[in-house]
Parts: C-alpha cells; sequence; structure tokens
C-alpha cells in the first residue's frame, strides 16, 4: 500500500538511495535536508523541502497540511575526527536536531521512526564479529552522540508510544546498481571512493608516483597488516529500512518493546589492502599508495553480526562480495567524476 514518506536528510550519500527504494516501492517521498552535505539534484524528483534539523520553525513548515505514515532520519553528521574537534556541532545537529525532528512528529500525530545508527556506538570491539548484545561504550563525540539517541527512542517509546527501528550500519559502501544515485561527499574519507578517485587520477594520465592514497597503519594483528572492515552495500541498506518500515507499518513492533536495534552488516571482513587490490582488479588501473601512522582509535578488525536482522526482519546482505560493491562505485564514478553533479534534478525547492 502506497505510503507518504518523510526523508530526513534524503539528499545526502545514503539518503538519496532512499529516496530511490521506496519510489521503486511506489511511495510518496518528502526530502527534508539543509543541504550543508546534500545535493539538490540527488532526490529524483522528490518534493525538497530545505531546512534544518536545529530550527523548529522550519521542521513546522515542512510538517504543516500533510500527514506522514513514517519518517526515516539520515540526517546526522558522521565525521569521526570532525566529532572530537567539534563536538559542540555533533551535539547540536545529531542529538538535539533530531529532539526537534521527535517533537515535531508528536506534534502532528506521527508515531513511526526508522533512525540511522551506527557500529561506532559499540566503541572497541570486546569480541568479533560484534551482535547487538555487545557493550556500548563509544569512544568519540560521534558515536556517543547516536548512543544518546538511542536512549531517546528507548524513553520515548515508553513514555509517549513512539514505535522505532534503529538501525547500526557498519561500514556503507557501493552506488545504485542502475547509476541513478552515487556517493558525493566533500570531502570525501570512505576508502572505497578514495582508493577509486586514485584509480581514476591514474587513469585518466595522472602520474601513478604521485599518489595521495595513504594506509593508516600496516603493523595491525591481521593477515596483512592493515586493517579489517566489513563493508556492507548502500542498496542492501536501503533494503534493510524497507523492511524496517514494513514492520512498523504492519503493527509488529510491539508496545512493551517500542524501540528496537539491529546490526547492517556483511559479516565478511576485508582489509585496506584488500580493497586496493580488488579495485585494480576492477579497474585494471595499478594503485600505488604511501604508508602512515595509525590513526588513534583504529581497532583493527571491525565485522558485524547480523543475524539478528535475519531472523527479525528477514534481511541479509544481497552483496556479499567485495568486487561487486566495488563495481557499482566504479560504474557511477567513471560516469560521474568527482565534482559534477547528478542528471536529475529537484522537483520542488522550498526555502
Amino acid at each position: 500500500m502506497k505510503k507518504k514518506i518523510l526523508v530526513v536528510g534524503g539528499a545526502g550519500y545514503i539518503g538519496s538511495h532512499m529516496v530511490l527504494a521506496l519510489q521503486d516501492e511506489g511511495h510518496e517521498v518528502v526530502v527534508f535536508d539543509n543541504l550543508s552535505r546534500g545535493h539538490a539534484d540527488a532526490v529524483n524528483g522528490a518534493r525538497l523541502v530545505v531546512g534544518d534539523l536545529r530550527a523548529p520553525q522550519e521542521l513546522a513548515h515542512c510538517f504543516a497540511g500533510q500527514s506522514f505514515d513514517l519518517v526515516m532520519h539520515f540526517a546526522a553528521l558522521a565525521y569521526v575526527g570532525e566529532s572530537v574537534v567539534q563536538p559542540d556541532l555533533y551535539y547540536q545537529n545529531n542529538v538535539l536536531g533530531t529532539l526537534n525532528l521527535l517533537a515535531a512528529m508528536r506534534q502532528h500525530g506521527v508515531g513511526k521512526f526508522v533512525f540511522s545508527s551506527t557500529c561506532a556506538t559499540y566503541g572497541e570491539p570486546e569480541s568479533v564479529p560484534i551482535a547487538e548484545d555487545h557493550s556500548q561504550n563509544p569512544i568519540n563525540p560521534y558515536g556517543r552522540s547516536k548512543l544518546m539517541v538511542e536512549q531517546v527512542l528507548r524513553d520515548f517509546g515508553e513514555a509517549y508510544g513512539l514505535q522505532s527501528v534503529g538501525l547500526r550500519y557498519f561500514n556503507a559502501a557501493g552506488c545504485d546498481r542502475e547509476g541513478r544515485a552515487g556517493e558525493r561527499h566533500e570531502p570525501e574519507t570512505h576508502l572505497i571512493p578514495l582508493v577509486l578517485a586514485e584509480a581514476l587520477r591514474v587513469k585518466t594520465g595522472g602520474n601513478p608516483a604521485a599518489t595521495m592514497l595513504e594506509v593508516y597503519g600496516t603493523d595491525f594483528d591481521t593477515p596483512d597488516g592493515s586493517c579489517v572492515r566489513d563493508y556492507i552495500h548502500v542498496s542492501d541498506l536501503c533494503r534493510a529500512h524497507l523492511l524496517a518500515a514494513e514492520r512498523l507499518l504492519s503493527g509488529a513492533v510491539k508496545h512493551d518493546r517500542p524501540a528496537e536495534f539491529y546490526n547492517l552488516a556483511n559479516g565478511n571482513g576485508f582489509s585496506v589492502l584488500d580493497v586496493i587490490r580488488t579495485c585494480e582488479a576492477v579497474t585494471g588501473v595499478p594503485i600505488r599508495y604511501r604508508s602512515a601512522r595509525r590513526r588513534v582509535g583504529d581497532p583493527a578488525v571491525l565485522v558485524g553480526d547480523a543475524s539478528l536482522a535475519g531472523k527479525i526482519l528477514g534481511w541479509n546482505a544481497q552483496y556479499g562480495d567485495l568486487s561487486s560493491i566495488v563495481q557499482t562505485a566504479w560504474d557511477w564514478m567513471s560516469r560521474v567524476p568527482v565534482g559534477q553533479t547528478n542528471e536529475g534534478q529537484a522537483h520542488e525547492v522550498e526555502p
């Protein structure tokens, strides 16, 4: 059944892919985004309301005169390093902004919420793979801001009847297989697009020896010395959100446990050097890199256990191999080089 869904942060990387997934299912989508890190041309014709979560009057404008069945929230700031040097920005946007959003939902009678959380809420892993019952001791303001919202959702569920599903991502990667959306961060910090940008630079005539690609740490206790991470394709993430929305809208989330949390992970670990070798195989371009010191707080291995999402949501990662994830990212970057925009335009932009 067609629903009207508000996608907060729908002009960003994961949010824009979510807009496509919802439209493919026949839902009506409205996007709320301040465009500070998103792109107006990325919403694929959805109605775009430009506004900031930190401004309650702008949220009121978005909710006025329309009724939403469900809200999905992707509008967090998500740079770990930035959160350490600007924690005020992260607590204002990620925590206060979410509180403002939940207040607007309550005021307008919207009681179903899908929240993008993160594996950063776990902190240093005590065991691998990481399951949902792992202790949550985040080591940076970004992770702490997300954990704060998780607790808010539990409390709001008990006090106000808010029903929510929080999805803890591991490393989002890849792009829409049909090339309708991609990854455009400014600055880019994700490993796969950074490696592919280096491949594109060399492929278009750049000097391989002048590489700017850095590998932070080659002395970890891993098979090749580089750190190991769990990469999950963005389309798999979006499919999990669709299943979470279906669970909420069907009434399967119970009043005695109104806030549910699930890991979204591939379950396979790939090292930084695995990623570089896979990118070389996909692009056909030899890729050089420079070794650099480890970053403070980088665990050797971060791999997630998503079996609970499989059991309850019926979800599993369809992009299980790294090469297929990289291929979708390379197809996008080859067609839309970094700094250029997508062909689609926003249908309507409101102040």
